[in-house]
């Protein structure tokens, strides 16, 4: 990365905080809209926003929360999330947004191992979900319940006692509070998914949040006060970053979408200029635009064909990073207008400059299906340990297939064995210690083990290849990565997810989820019988299809690498039954502890060289 950038990057971030920015804000921007609800009237401005968190932040002094306190939310993406979160910080305290799709276990783990003071429910649910918790968190002081009971006891209490409290309590002590918040000190406390044990609580600082809401701003030329949806939890660090904090630093008006369900209503009405999808949400655009497609004239399939065909050849030579000739790109315009810009705006994805993806790996054939069709969706890299990206492809700088180069200021390197290590501004305080310290995530050198296996180009381009904890070695010491064989079995519109098995195994073979969505619909065109799931997965033409899906991938792979035998699982997998993380990671763990018997079976005799499934 050109170090001048780097510079710049640093000389604009230094000093900053949220409270700084949000004083700024309210000053400067006062009457901007700031924060709105999908289907809820009114719209907060920067000064109303301000004014709430003033507010919320003195009642819940009042009732106990004091700078380095750690306070637990757990609501759903509502403006109230996003205050009693701003609120807290003002105070120099530190919220933590946790997972309604949690267990009790996994609840009660986090409410001791953070140690917090305060604890923020959304209502009478949630309030009863952790009642059996709360008399085993002696730390903790206060429980908040946004929409529920009054009063209930001196430790329960209602928001709108906090209000009460906030409006009667003196300005002068939150005045000074928010002035002695440091670059330094945490703005929030992030659990990983803990995909192979405990969650680790990850402690990110103002310098941190606002450093890469900078490098955003550096890389990636977007308006001020552009208008943004928010749908993804909070407790996931791209929602934080794109919906908070960039917010913030850019001063831009977040629609929050309470229901994901209404994703693409809420596209359609807000048309933001930039959209983070993690790769389920680009894959089933795919599938909906192709279900679309398939039901169209073979008039109108054929001008959409002939459209893509055209931007796709531009896509090309932009990735290449060579001049796209004025004679195509005058063609591109024209398909554009007349074809592809009318079918984004179905998707309210029509005014997009920054589409990106992360959090996993996308199929290079859903990257390039959006391409034609003039979404350039760009990948980027980073974890929670990262403050979201670490790395960036741009709209003028992209390679398919890698996650970008190395954000400003920041520096990566590879070990022996390929993992990636890095260090600079982005990289976090450290993990919270159960005894209330930081524990720091890097070596004395400042790297940061990632975990993460990959390659660098000749440019600097990063391809990540697998986990280094989830590389598959087989039973001759071929070491072969899943989320390859994954990744390709995944760009079937069929399949939703796939696990590669194969460690110490003499072959590999694979557990193979149908998507909920678009299998329903395959089976009605395709005279299937049977609605659910399971039934379909029964059907010997949905195997065929499946069938061929892995022989399509097993093409593309070494021998050692393909697929031998697989099992269609017949429900779908997600947080809540346990199989995916709240980011939608595999738990590789629980997955083969819950299919034991069946990977055992799908090795229990040897496979033809055709690889039948089963």
């Amino acid at each position: 990365m050109d170090p001048f950038l780097a510079q710049k990057c640093a000389d604009t971030a230094r000093g900053l905080t949220i409270p700084a920015l949000l004083h700024r804000n309210a000053t400067a921007y006062a009457d901007l809209p700031a924060l709105s609800t999908l289907g809820t009237p009114g719209t907060l401005t920067w000064r109303q926003v301000r004014d709430e968190i003033a507010t919320l932040a003195r009642g819940l002094a009042e009732i106990g929360l004091r700078h380095g306190d750690r306070m637990l939310i757990m609501m759903a993406s509502r403006p109230e999330h996003w205050l009693l979160d701003l609120a807290a910080v003002h105070l120099g305290a530190v919220p933590s947004t946790v997972y309604a799709t949690l267990s009790d276990d996994q609840l009660a783990y986090l409410a001791r191992h953070s140690g917090a003071e305060v604890l923020v429910l959304e209502g009478e649910a949630e309030l009863a979900r952790w009642t059996p918790i709360l008399a085993d968190l002696p730390r903790l002081r206060r429980v908040v319940v946004v929409a529920g009971p009054g009063l209930l006891d001196e430790r329960i209490i209602p928001l709108h006692h906090v209000v009460a409290l906030g409006e009667a309590a003196d300005p002068a002590p939150f005045e000074k509070a928010w002035r002695e918040v440091r670059p330094e000190q945490p703005v929030t406390l992030l659990y990983t998914s803990g995909t192979t044990g405990d969650p680790k609580g990850v402690v990110l600082t103002h310098h941190n949040v606002i450093y890469q809401a900078v490098t955003l701003e550096a890389t990636v030329e977007t308006p001020d006060h552009a208008p943004s949806l928010a749908y993804l939890p909070l407790a996931h660090i791209a929602e934080r970053m794109l919906g908070i904090y960039n917010a913030i630093y850019r001063a831009g008006h977040v629609t929050i979408c309470p229901d994901p369900a209404q994703l693409v209503a809420g596209l359609v009405t807000v048309r933001p200029v930039s959209f983070f999808g993690v790769p389920r949400i680009w894959e089933k655009f795919v599938a909906g635009i192709q279900a679309q497609l398939a039901g169209a004239t073979p008039e109108v399939r054929a001008a959409v064909d002939a459209a893509r065909a055209v931007a796709f050849e531009a896509y090309r030579l932009r990735g290449a990073e060579k001049p796209v000739p004025e004679e195509l790109a005058a063609r591109v315009a024209a398909a554009d207008a007349a074809v592809l810009r009318p079918l984004r705006a179905k998707l309210g994805l029509d005014e997009l400059v920054w589409p990106g993806s992360g959090a996993a790996p996308i199929p290079v054939a859903v990257l390039e299906y959006l391409a034609g069709l003039g979404i350039d969706v760009l990948e980027v890299w980073g974890m929670t340990e990262t403050t979201g990206t670490a790395t960036i492809n741009t709209p003028d700088h992209f390679r398919t297939g890698t996650v970008g180069r190395v954000n400003p200021g920041m520096e990566l390197r590879l070990g022996e064995d390929g993992e990636i290590f890095v260090r600079g501004p982005l990289v976090c305080a450290g993990y919270l210690r159960a005894d209330g310290g930081v524990e720091p995530a890097t070596g004395a050198d400042g790297w940061l083990a990632t975990g993460d296996v990959g390659t660098l180009d000749e440019d600097g381009y990063l391809t990540i290849t697998d986990r280094k904890k989830e590389l598959i070695i087989n039973s001759s010491g071929k070491n072969i990565s899943p989320a390859q064989i994954e990744n390709l079995l995944r760009a079937h519109p069929l399949i939703a997810q796939a696990v590669a098995i194969g460690d110490r195994r003499p072959y590999v073979t694979a557990l193979i989820v149908l998507d909920e969505e678009t299998t329903p619909a395959w089976a009605r065109a395709a005279g299937v019988p049977g609605g659910t799931l399971s039934a379909i997965a029964e059907d010997a033409r949905l195997r065929s299809e499946i069938a061929a899906a892995v022989a399509a991938a097993n093409r593309r792979l070494a021998r050692p690498e393909q697929v031998k035998r697989f099992h269609i699982v017949p429900r779908g997998w997600t947080p809540e039954s346990g199989e995916l993380t709240p980011t939608l990671k595999l738990r590789r763990r629980v997955i083969q502890d819950r299919y034991a018997t069946t990977i055992d079976d799908l090795y229990a005799s040897s496979p033809s060289p055709a690889g039948p499934p089963e």
